[in-house]
Formats: C-alpha cells, sequence, structure tokens
C-alpha cells in the first residue's frame, strides 16, 4: 500500500485552521447547509503543534458567532479497536437477535440549539482495524448501527508516517473520503493564542527572543523531552505553581522541554533581574528603558503580565502605552497588540485611552506589518 503523500495539500497554521473551518462551518449553519454534505476533514502535522487545541477554538468560534452551543466529543482511537466503536451487544428484548449498545462517546445532544465537534484524534497511531471503522464515520456518519446526529461535525486529526511517532499508513479510500490541511507551527499565531489563553509572561518571552525554540521537534532524535507548543503550554502551568521562578522548577521545566533547551531559558531569565520597576511603568513614573534585545523582550513580556492584573484600570494602561511610545518601535509594537489581545474586544476599551490613540496616529501603520 502506498503512503499518503502530504505535498499536494494546503500547509496552514493552527490560526489559519481554526479561521478556515469555523468560517466553513459558521457559513453552513447561517444557510441551513446540513453537516452531512461537507466533507470531514483531516489534519495532519507533528506531536504537540496544536491540532487538539485548534478543534477547541473552532469550538468556542462557533459559540461566539452563532447562538449555538459547541461540544466537542474527543475521541482518541489509539485507545479504542474496533468493537469499542460499536458498542457492547446484548440480547434484544425477546432474546432472539443481538442489538449493540451506543458507547458513551457518541451520547450526543441532537437539539437544533447545538452544535456537536467529533472529533478522531491519533486517527494514524490507531490499527487499520480501528481505521476501517472510521470508515462509516467519516463518510456515512454511522457507527455499525448508530447514526450521529444530523447537527454532527467529523474531525479527524494524527502524526504524519515521515514524524516516527507511532503511525499507520492511512488507506486510500480513507483518505479519499477527508478534506487534508497539514498544520505547521507559526510563532505568531501562536503567539496571539499564547496572550488570550494566559501563557506564562516568562514562556512568551523567551520564545519571542529564541522563536526557533517554540518546535523542536524532530523525527530523527530519540530524545523523549523535546520543545513543542504543547510542551511549553505544560511548561507555563509548571511556572505558574512557582510564580515564575525557573530556576525553583528548572528539572521540571527539563522534563518537558530538554535540559539544553532548559539551561538556555534559566539563563536568559536572569536578564529579569535587571528591568526597571513594573510598578513604576504603571504608575507614571518612567524609569529608563534598557537597550539590549533580550531584556526588551523580557521587558515586554513584564508589562504584559502586569497589565493583565490592571487592565480595567485605563489610567495605569495609558502610564504604560506613555512608556511603550518611548521603545524601540518594533517592541513597541509587539507590546501594542498584545495589548488590544488581553481580552475580548479590548481594543474597543484602549481607543478611549488618548495615550492609545495618540499611538495608533504616530505608529499605527506598523501593526499591519509586524
Amino acid at each position: 500500500m502506498n503512503e499518503v503523500k502530504l505535498s499536494n495539500i494546503p500547509t496552514v497554521s493552527v490560526e489559519q485552521v481554526i479561521d478556515e473551518l469555523s468560517g466553513l462551518y459558521i457559513a453552513a449553519l447561517q444557510s441551513g447547509t446540513p453537516f452531512k454534505t461537507l466533507p470531514s476533514v483531516m489534519l495532519w502535522g507533528a506531536p504537540g503543534v496544536g491540532k487538539s487545541q485548534a478543534i477547541d477554538q473552532v469550538a468556542r468560534r462557533i459559540e461566539k458567532e452563532t447562538d449555538k452551543k459547541a461540544c466537542v466529543t474527543d475521541v482518541r482511537l489509539l485507545l479504542f479497536n474496533p468493537i469499542d466503536l460499536r458498542g457492547i451487544p446484548t440480547a434484544n428484548a425477546e432474546k432472539t437477535l443481538a442489538v449493540w449498545l451506543r458507547p458513551q462517546i457518541f451520547d450526543m445532544d441532537p437539539g437544533e440549539d447545538v452544535v456537536n465537534l467529533l472529533f478522531l484524534d491519533e486517527i494514524t497511531a490507531a490499527p487499520q482495524s480501528v481505521q476501517a471503522a472510521a470508515y462509516q464515520i467519516t463518510l456515512d456518519r454511522v457507527v455499525g448501527e448508530h447514526v450521529l446526529p444530523d447537527n454532527c461535525i467529523v474531525i479527524a486529526a494524527g502524526n504524519r508516517t515521515t514524524d516516527k511517532s507511532v503511525s499507520f499508513k492511512m488507506p486510500k479510500a480513507l483518505a479519499n473520503r477527508l478534506m487534508h490541511f497539514q498544520v505547521e507551527e507559526s510563532f505568531e499565531a501562536w503567539r496571539a493564542w499564547a496572550v488570550k489563553a494566559g501563557i506564562n509572561g516568562k514562556a512568551i518571552a523567551f520564545l519571542s527572543f529564541r522563536k526557533d525554540y517554540l518546535m523542536l521537534f524532530d523525527s530523527g532524535s530519540s530524545d523523549v523531552a523535546f520543545a513543542t507548543p504543547r510542551s511549553w503550554e505544560m511548561v507555563s502551568k509548571v511556572l505558574d505553581q512557582f510564580d515564575g521562578d525557573v530556576d525553583r522548577a528548572f528539572n521540571l521545566v527539563a522534563g518537558l522541554v530538554g535540559v539544553g533547551v532548559a539551561l538556555e531559558f534559566r539563563s536568559w531569565d536572569s536578564v529579569y533581574d535587571s528591568l526597571p520597576s513594573i510598578d513604576e511603568i504603571f504608575d507614571g513614573k518612567n524609569p529608563d528603558c534598557p537597550t539590549n534585545t533580550d531584556a526588551l523582550y523580557a521587558l515586554v513580556s513584564a508589562i504584559l503580565e502586569h497589565a493583565r492584573l490592571v487592565k480595567d484600570d485605563l489610567d495605569k494602561m495609558a502610564n504604560a502605552i506613555r512608556y511603550a511610545d518611548k521603545m524601540p518601535p518594533d517592541f513597541s509594537t509587539i507590546l501594542m497588540k498584545d495589548f488590544m489581545a488581553l481580552e475580548e474586544g479590548y481594543r474597543e476599551k484602549l481607543i478611549m485611552v488618548p495615550e492609545f490613540s495618540q499611538w495608533l496616529r504616530t505608529k499605527g501603520v506598523l501593526l499591519n506589518g509586524s
């Protein structure tokens, strides 16, 4: 059997996946197009690139743009065998025939005010007997005797065989039933998500300084700890438990992204000790601004972290914007983009701040080029 080739399918970022798929499904809802007439989706990508996170964001986008509740059912096919997908056999009421009890994972709300997203994750890691059972789901929207509700969207995801993770070649018959995308990391898209998701500021700042460390997956390496968007999210959760103290959390961080990256992260973290007082910046005292690049990335992160705490105090935000205006233009632009992403609709709040309007007049053109 020939391997499914990925060279002739679109390569997109996680943010593009979210935009493309949510746009498709929202348009279908608005036009009354049945989901069963749309092709099911297959997301290919390296481990940890953010495929699962993309589906959650698609669901949230659907909820935001429609009046419907979006529910994600995450099915890890690697953990299933074909009989699991069909259910448990039992006797009918007359004790004459076998009937199949529907698996709980397919117990979805069929209501008109609900959208179900059935996410068949790790499909390429499932044995081909399980992939074959997925034929019915992706094409006929049935599982044995059980029919998926009309409000259900089917999306599959898996690693590429070239990633050398647990992966089986996808049968061509199954591949032809799917609309394919290859997902690759994009730092800018990841950073925009990370700001909204509350990822630890030190992780964001370090990766802004070393963008190439966002994704260090190497299919030819035998390393078990390596940097991916998923492992950096876990680093963020660890750092949050230690108040951002990289030194105290060093072994835990190294266990997630590897010793080499963790050592660079710890060394870079020492830059924080030389930063100006963040409280003074938000109090309008205008301390001196550093000039070296690594300190500027750290400063942007530290200001953003504090802005998350005081974003409702527009006077303090005005002081921070005034301070940002004297930073180098590219760093000032990064910070303004982060401010606008603090929460949904926050740009509209910032427009009320004269200092922000002034910044837009003098440097706003940089937003399109950054």
